[in-house]
């Protein structure tokens, strides 16, 4: 069995407005920065082997928890929201030019014009997971990659609202085992550096 968790990266200016993001290389805020200094994974995800997104935000997370010998795969970067990247949903929902609210409805199949779906993402997803080990792993990545995940695993077409509540300053944890993935823990805390080695 291959245990992953997963840690979306600290906020940055945009994602505290609720800005798309995808694949835009933002850093991380200061505000965001200050709320992951002397955190760091609980065990046992404290000592395995750490994946980063190739993107800023998810880099210097992975530094800031203690994890900056972590290795980028380009698999779990962040989705590509195409045209609509840099706007807010609200903003989206209100051009009815856009007709985003139609394309919105069609759960794994929304299609943001130049970008890519979420059933996309899974396909990208599903080829990296059938190429790990079965060991533990550390991966720091994005919302739109864990939400993606979340959906294979429990089979939520990203329809309506989703079967779990995600508190995104955690750790998720997924097990990969026959091809089959599935969500093991959620909201899993970073603990405080100091009593992480106590």
């Amino acid at each position: 069995m291959t245990e992953i968790a997963f840690l979306r990266h600290g906020p940055t200016a945009w994602s505290v407005i609720g800005r798309l993001q995808g694949r835009a290389d933002l850093p991380l805020s200061p505000e965001g920065r200050a709320g992951l200094a002397g955190r760091r994974p609980p065990p046992p995800f404290d000592a395995c082997r750490c994946l980063t997104s190739p993107l800023r935000r998810a880099r210097e997370t992975a530094a800031l928890i203690g994890r900056a010998d972590a290795a980028v795969e380009p698999a779990v970067i962040e989705m590509d929201w195409g045209a609509y990247e840099g706007r807010t949903v609200a903003e989206l929902r209100a051009d009815p030019a856009l007709g985003f609210a139609a394309n919105e409805a069609r759960g794994l199949d929304l299609a943001p014009p130049g970008g890519e779906s979420p059933r996309m993402v899974q396909a990208r997803l599903l080829r990296w997971l059938a190429s790990l080990a079965d060991e533990r792993h550390l991966v720091i990545s994005h919302k739109g990659v864990i939400r993606a995940l979340a959906a294979m695993a429990t089979d939520w077409p990203m329809q309506g609202k989703p079967p779990v509540r995600f508190d995104w300053r955690c750790l998720q944890v997924f097990a990969w085992e026959g091809g089959r993935l599935r969500l093991s823990r959620v909201n899993l805390p970073l603990v405080d550096a100091a009593s992480s080695h106590a």
